[in-house]
């Protein structure tokens, strides 16, 4: 990537989301130059994305999964996706299963015992 990137006969295509914060994201956001490996890496390459794939379960899969466990863990944690759809999943494990649900901040650690 690092060498395909400054070239403008390359394309970079993406099939699937990019985060908030990845390079993927900046690459999709159209920034001019991507920081890998401690350097600054110029783009010249085309950026294309193609909507609609995606390995992730939606909503109701997850509560089915979830809905199958033979008893509820202490706390949920919520750590996939972007706020606003984690939120909305914590919030619906929280109704639908009763389950104690919590979104831990960015970097936050978290004691499990």
């Amino acid at each position: 990537m690092k060498l395909r990137l400054p070239d403008s006969s390359t394309t970079v295509l993406f099939v699937g989301f990019q985060a908030e914060g990845t390079r993927g994201r900046a690459l999709q956001d159209g920034k001019k130059e991507i920081k890998m490996f401690g350097e600054m890496v110029p783009v010249r390459a085309k950026i294309k994305t193609i909507d609609g794939f995606s390995a992730h379960a939606d909503q109701q899969e997850i509560l089915r999964w979830l809905g199958n466990f033979t008893r509820a863990p202490q706390k949920t944690f919520v750590v996939h996706g972007e706020f606003p759809a984690s939120s909305a999943l914590a919030e619906l494990i929280g109704k639908k299963l009763r389950w104690n649900t919590e979104i831990p901040k960015n970097g936050q650690r978290v004691i499990l015992a």
